[in-house]
């Protein structure tokens, strides 16, 4: 046991233990959610067992270790260089002192009126909102965007003639990470056989994670919410913004709903429609003759 002769060794050795302890929970959430992880679990497996091991009496892999250990933390850089990358950007927007921070509910609201949108249109549309566990793996499966979650951005990555419309849409925090993202499908036998692909991608991505996916039907219009392998179906726009309120633990106001825009065939059918509903008039009597009354 350390013996701190004043308490100036005492405060730094307390900062040691910190600036470690810090070091590895960053790293540790760094990795989490990744492909990284089960590679470190391994290499921590291996690093173990070649401690226990008695290497004295392996002196070919004694060898082979002490040439190559020199080189392991360059091969680390180079297999994880994304996830380096990615630990120093956030590290730099938490120091940074100019970062603002998102508006609250205000770019989760977009969600729901883009979800309101689609409904209205029945174009199919699958968003998911990330929380705790990462979707670096499914995000990188998509088309990478890092841009700024908002109503416009979604209407038109949806449009059913642009190419990133078909796969999920990758939200974090504020921003839409990717795009065209492809999910696991949920295997799960006692799901309705009504439930299609969208559907069962948003179950399945929730089945594993804790995130939380906004689905729009393609052929009813339909809003659903996927949350921890369980689907909400028929969901009205006040409704959705009431879950996500909740599930996101933030106040959402309440936002006016764009009304729908009748098309010309519309206002054409429902004007033939009121003609026919309405009675015919009776012709006026001619002059000088009066009406012959009813039976």
């Amino acid at each position: 046991m350390p013996v701190f002769t004043s308490w100036q060794q005492g405060v730094w050795a307390g900062l040691d233990i910190l600036l470690v302890a810090l070091i590895i929970y960053q790293l540790m959430v760094m990795v989490r959610g990744t492909r990284a992880a089960p590679m470190l679990a391994g290499l921590a497996i291996v690093v173990v067992a070649f401690y226990l091991l008695p290497t004295e009496k392996l002196v070919t892999l004694n060898w082979v270790v002490g040439h190559v250990l020199p080189y392991v933390v360059f091969a680390l850089i180079v297999v994880f260089q994304s996830e380096i990358r990615h630990m120093l950007a956030d590290l730099g927007r938490r120091l940074s002192f100019l970062h603002t921070a998102p508006a609250g509910g205000d770019a989760y609201d977009d969600i729901v009126l883009a979800a309101n949108l689609f409904s209205q249109n029945q174009t199919g549309a699958l968003i998911v909102i990330e929380r705790e566990i990462g979707l670096r793996t499914h995000i990188e499966s998509g088309v990478p965007l890092d841009a700024r979650l908002s109503y416009d951005l979604l209407a038109t990555i949806f449009r059913p003639s642009a190419p990133l419309h078909d796969g999920a849409v990758i939200v974090q925090k504020d921003r839409i990470a990717a795009a065209a993202c492809f999910l696991p499908l949920s295997m799960n036998p006692l799901l309705s056989t009504q439930l299609g692909t969208r559907h069962r991608a948003a179950i399945g991505i929730t089945e594993e994670t804790d995130a939380i996916a906004v689905v729009v039907s393609e052929e009813t219009g339909a809003i659903s919410l996927a949350l921890g392998g369980q689907i909400e179906r028929d969901l009205t726009a006040d409704q959705l913004r009431e879950r996500l309120g909740t599930e996101l633990r933030r106040y959402m106001a309440p936002v006016t709903l764009p009304t729908p825009i009748a098309t010309q065939e519309e206002e054409t059918s429902a004007m033939l429609d009121s003609s026919l509903r309405e009675p015919a008039s009776e012709p006026a009597p001619e002059p000088g003759k009066q009406a012959e009354p009813r039976p």
